[in-house]
């Protein structure tokens, strides 16, 4: 069994930053990529960003240029760090892991972190 646990995020004004963390722990496993998810209340949950083990990612045409995961191996923790942050980034944002635990494959969200973006 993994649990994640998410932190960094809270209240910044416009052109801010903020870096999530999604810790994962357990034993005997690895993480293959990372999902970050964000909802806007009263909206659908959209992706964000996407990394694979290897260090690919992905952007949503929206962060793009602004936003950027990673992950440390050696932690089993991920990060989106998020620069020049607008009102619209304004989300509880969700990291979705997926992992190999001894050659079976799982994946787990985060509790989710709320960021608002406001003057």
């Amino acid at each position: 069994q993994v649990q994640l646990v998410e932190s960094g995020g809270g209240l910044v004004q416009p052109g801010g930053s903020l870096r999530l963390s999604c810790a994962a722990s357990g034993s005997g496993f690895s993480i293959n990529g990372v999902d970050w998810f964000r909802q806007a209340p009263g909206k659908q949950r959209d992706l964000v960003a996407t990394i694979t083990s290897r260090g690919v990612t992905n952007y949503a045409d929206s962060v793009k240029g602004r936003f950027t995961s990673s992950i440390d191996n050696a932690k089993n923790t991920m990060y989106l760090q998020m620069n020049a942050l607008k009102p619209e980034d304004t989300a509880v944002y969700y990291c979705y892991v997926e992992v190999d635990a001894w050659g079976v494959i799982d994946d787990y969200w985060g509790q989710g972190i709320p960021v608002a973006v406001s003057s």
